[in-house]
């Protein structure tokens, strides 16, 4: 009776203090707790909470206490968390590599410098984007003050990615931490070592109040979801997406979804063929294909198949040498299940270029196939590993045609070295971002908008 066992059971309101059922039945210690617990004005009902519970209401009081809203304090933790990234490489560059096998110079490359260039132009820009906006006034608000005034949403859920769990996970968090926002930061539960060190690092450098991390998988995520938020931000697949967006509306939380997609190529036979395939080779296996913004798949005329394969190949082998397996520089796939599902997109397509496997090492290496048809395995899904279709078209009009036959790619590139050919695949396609002649590097433009149309 003198005990009190803690598991199971918090007081609602501030408390750390765990009860147990038990010690409510009659016990004379059960009596004595609930007697101090009104005593010091705790709310009388006893309501069981979860982890997760407990991280987004502890969230919210932060939040309340308002001191978000100085833009010191926001600075503050931008800069600390600018720190994180200068004392924390290593540790952030060994988990990558257990993850993913990313080397160190891919982790900051694709990574961390990003990240460092996002904090840095938010300090930078954070009072002009705070202050007060001026708008134009009608004749019955002559001689009034009008103006827009930003200010922060409350408390909002983040739930990042695993392909690059630094970048989707912490960029959202930069807009979050400089809006005033107090965040939930679950990171993916897929990349096991980076979550860990993310949920060991970051209450270390920024305030683990406001910007608590929740780890786990699945039904962590969901008893997430469960709670209220102001915003949910969520990259990933649309199929995740609509769990999200369905679990979101019966709270009316507005969310933004980064989703992933089927992201077209396409080659043009006049183009510089050699450059096309390095870039293309680049953008495709960076990550072992990992990439949201990806290519996708090649679309081009039968004429230069066989030269883009070649060139494709002279490129792997430029990269990653004659044997990726053993190359620092070549990712691996995240796990075992994924490397099932990408080996089953190869079922009724013909490899052209590479092929080499290891299940046991999650290892895939840059694999080009020849003559896919649409309907094809491959073609049915968001590759998401380094597979690289090539679907012949007999020109422009049938490629245009194509490509708006599918739903909207995140990303859309197109090689040629004729401006009309770039202005009718620009103006007659609808895509998240259009890039010509290049591969990814839109995304490292921090002026333009990512994603959506």
């Amino acid at each position: 009776d003198s005990v009190l066992p803690t598991s199971g059971w918090d007081l609602a309101g501030r408390g750390g203090l765990l009860l147990s059922a038990r010690c409510l039945l009659f016990s004379p210690a059960g009596k004595r707790t609930i007697q101090a617990a009104k005593d010091l004005k705790y709310p009388s009902e006893i309501i069981k909470m979860s982890r997760e519970q407990r991280a987004v209401a502890q969230a919210r009081k932060a939040f309340e206490t308002r001191r978000s809203r100085s833009l010191e304090y926001r600075i503050l933790q931008l800069k600390n968390l600018q720190q994180l990234f200068l004392e924390k490489q290593k540790e952030i560059s060994d988990a990558s590599k257990k993850d993913l096998n990313k080397s160190e110079v891919g982790t900051q490359l694709f990574e961390t410098l990003g990240l460092e260039g996002e904090i840095s132009l938010a300090i930078q820009k954070l009072k002009e984007w705070a202050a007060p906006r001026p708008v134009e006034k009608n004749l019955l608000t002559l001689s009034d003050t009008v103006y827009i005034q930003p200010e922060p949403l409350g408390v909002v859920l983040i739930i990042g990615a695993w392909n690059y769990p630094w970048a989707v996970t912490i960029q959202p968090l930069i807009g979050a931490i400089a809006a005033g926002n107090a965040a939930v930061v679950k990171p993916s539960e897929v990349c096991v070592h980076t979550a860990k060190v993310m949920e060991d690092l970051l209450p270390l450098y920024i305030d683990k109040e406001l910007y608590p991390v929740v780890t786990g998988g699945v039904p962590e995520t969901q008893e997430l979801l469960r709670q209220r938020f102001d915003h949910i931000f969520y990259t990933g697949n649309s199929m995740v997406g609509k769990v999200i967006m369905e679990a979101a509306a019966k709270h009316l939380t507005p969310v933004t979804l980064e989703l992933g997609g089927k992201s077209p190529c396409y080659i043009d036979k006049n183009c510089d063929i050699s450059i096309a395939c390095r870039r293309i080779t680049w953008g495709k296996y960076t990550n072992c294909g990992q990439t949201c913004i990806a290519p996708d798949y090649i679309l081009c005329e039968p004429s230069i198949q066989d030269r883009v394969i070649e060139e494709v190949k002279k490129s792997i082998k430029d990269f990653y040498t004659d044997n990726p397996k053993t190359c620092p520089d070549y990712g691996r796939i995240i796990n075992q299940r994924h490397f099932k599902r990408i080996m089953g997109l190869l079922k009724d397509s013909t490899v052209a270029a590479g092929g080499d496997n290891d299940e046991s090492n999650c290892f895939i290496g840059p694999i080009v196939l020849r003559d896919v048809k649409p309907e094809a395995a491959v073609m049915q899904e968001e590759i998401f590993g380094p597979l690289l279709p090539i679907l012949p078209v007999s020109g422009l009009d049938e490629a245009i045609k194509f490509i708006n036959k599918g739903e909207k790619p995140l990303a859309l590139y197109v090689f040629s070295a004729d401006e009309k050919v770039i202005n009718r695949m620009r103006d007659e396609t609808s895509s998240g971002g259009f890039l010509a002649n290049d591969c990814l590097v839109h995304f490292s433009v921090n002026s333009l908008p990512f994603g959506g149309v």
